[in-house]
């Protein structure tokens, strides 16, 4: 959605107990303008917003990627206690960020939804206003009952002051979850001109999602295979192509947070509204996995190579799971070399455009790099003996998100769209519901469909795959290699019941601290003083 608004998000109320004294210079109230129209697209439009919180931004990766098998921390990771378990507490700011957010969002789709009969509209645009809200509620519970578990439910608009809060059966969140997809597969439109909202394909691909989360595979299959074959969806001829800025609204993306070119519109600070100084802002992935590279021999930061903010770097398993020699999908994920750019630090006898850095997952010799000009970082200086990471400066860097249509080589913000579900993701759902069904020869032909493409040419037979490979972590590991930091990880992990231990086997860092109660999060402590029913509603079983 390229439009929102902030006057809705101010009218819907959050109160403290400060005494304030309040003007409305406008005159107009909630009732007013929820009551028509033009004012109950501004609540609607606004609703969409609450997605720039988490997709695209370092809070969304940190809870969403990190404290998997597939990441570990760069140096400048801001959130080591969620992003490897140390000490994770109540209060951590991401957790207390998100949670306000996504509490934020409910309300408002809770408000349309109990006001949508008295905004004027006909009928037509009635009903699908409607859908849209309910499916925007239940794909906000999902995160929040995936994250925090059975905690604080409610359909009904927040007017005044509440200072208590309820515990609600992770089961009822599903319920409603349900219906709300139902209400949205009925009513929600085939296709928009709108790009972003939601609309019937859309409904159908995260209840596939959701059947899968929920073990009704049955049904998730058939929900996958409808929007594989229904829509006019298709994959890209190659995986490269997928992250091109120029190519972003492609026939694979069933839906995305639009952000926008104009980068004034993407809302980066608002005072009054997001205080922390950074917001939602537009898509930061492209600053969160790149390495220390600007301050290397030959090297300076550029638009091109990107603002290094250093934050992630890959596990040592990830980089293992590519055959990279049949599988185009490792050299469009990651970034291996850097060019000279900087003649004044560049070794003698360096060129422009040179080769100044390698970094690569093998060991490498001292006969291999004898003679060589550029600086060569292997898997024994980047990785300690166990997988852990040991240099996290310098590492392969995953560039899927790269901008190099930024206007300035410190600009934090880019236009990308952040992908939400693409087509990729029903093959690979299609294939997990099959093979949990028994039918493993089905779930070989939808991986092998996402593999073909992915192949190098001439390398299409050593893609490919049989029955016999299928296997909950096969399909775990196919998942890496195609959704790689599209924050989804912590919720695969999650559902298959294999968060632990694919922790403990493949990602020492975060497994030093795991234990088995941080399946869920801590709900933050701010939350936990504000109600007056604290003997009702605790905080998660391991946390204090």
């Amino acid at each position: 959605m390229k439009r929102y608004y902030i006057l809705l998000i101010l009218l819907t109320g959050f109160a403290c107990n400060k005494q304030l004294e309040e003007y409305n210079p406008s005159g107009l109230t909630t009732d007013q303008v929820f009551s028509t129209p033009e004012g109950f697209e501004t609540l609607v439009n606004a609703v969409y917003t609450y997605n720039r919180w988490w997709y695209g931004k370092e809070e969304g990766y940190s809870i969403s990627e990190m404290g998997t098998d597939l990441w570990t921390s760069g140096t400048g990771d801001k959130y080591p206690d969620m992003t490897q378990y140390i000490n994770l507490q109540a209060s951590n700011t991401v957790v207390s960020g998100l949670w306000k957010q996504l509490y934020a969002a409910i309300n408002l789709c809770n408000t349309g939804i109990g006001r949508v009969d008295q905004a004027g509209y006909t009928d037509a645009v009635r009903k699908t206003r409607n859908a849209e809200l309910h499916f925007m509620r239940a794909f906000y519970y999902w995160h929040i009952v995936e994250m925090w578990g059975g905690v604080h439910f409610t359909v009904n608009e927040t007017t005044g002051v509440e200072t208590t809060a309820n515990r609600t059966p992770v089961d009822t969140f599903y319920a409603l979850i349900f219906r709300d997809l139902d209400v949205a597969i009925n009513d929600l439109p085939l296709t928009t001109t709108d790009y972003g909202r939601a609309t019937k394909p859309v409904a159908q691909a995260f209840l596939a999602r959701m059947c899968l989360t929920r073990g009704l595979n049955e049904r998730a299959a058939v929900l996958a295979d409808s929007v594989i074959n229904n829509y006019g969806y298709s994959l890209q001829a190659k995986y490269a192509d997928l992250w091109s800025m120029s190519n972003l609204q492609n026939k694979e993306v069933v839906w995305a947070v639009n952000y926008m070119k104009n980068l004034v519109f993407d809302d980066r600070v608002d005072a009054t509204l997001y205080p922390n100084g950074h917001s939602r802002g537009a898509n930061n992935g492209h600053l969160m996995f790149i390495m220390k590279y600007d301050d290397l021999p030959g090297m300076q930061r550029d638009v091109t190579n990107g603002r290094p903010f250093n934050r992630y770097m890959p596990s040592l398993f990830l980089l293992n799971l590519f055959n990279e020699n049949a599988d185009s999908r490792y050299a469009a994920t990651f970034k291996q070399v850097w060019y000279c750019n900087n003649l004044k630090t560049a070794p003698a006898g360096m060129k422009l455009g040179d080769t100044a850095i390698v970094v690569t997952k093998y060991a490498v010799t001292n006969a291999d790099t004898a003679g060589k000009k550029y600086r060569v970082y292997d898997r024994n200086m980047v990785y300690a003996a166990n997988g852990g990471g040991k240099d996290r400066t310098h590492y392969i860097s995953l560039q899927k998100f790269d901008d190099p249509t930024r206007a300035s080589m410190s600009e934090e913000e880019s236009a990308r769209d952040a992908f939400i579900i693409r087509l990729a993701e029903m093959y690979l759902i299609a294939a997990e519901a099959q093979f949990k069904l028994g039918n493993n020869a089905k779930a070989a032909d939808y991986i092998n469909v996402i593999r073909k493409r992915a192949a190098i040419p001439g390398h299409e037979a050593d893609m490919q795959i049989t029955d016999a490979d299928i296997t909950l972590d096969f399909i775990l590991d196919e998942r890496a290699r195609e959704l790689a930091g599209e924050q989804l990880r912590w919720f695969d992990l999650k559902r298959t019941g294999k968060l632990e231990e694919r922790i403990d086997k493949y990602s020492p860092d975060p497994a030093a601290n795991f234990q088995s109660y941080h399946t869920l999060r801590p709900i933050p402590q701010d939350q936990i003083d504000a109600v007056t029913n604290k003997a009702e509603f605790t905080q998660n079983p391991g946390y204090q």
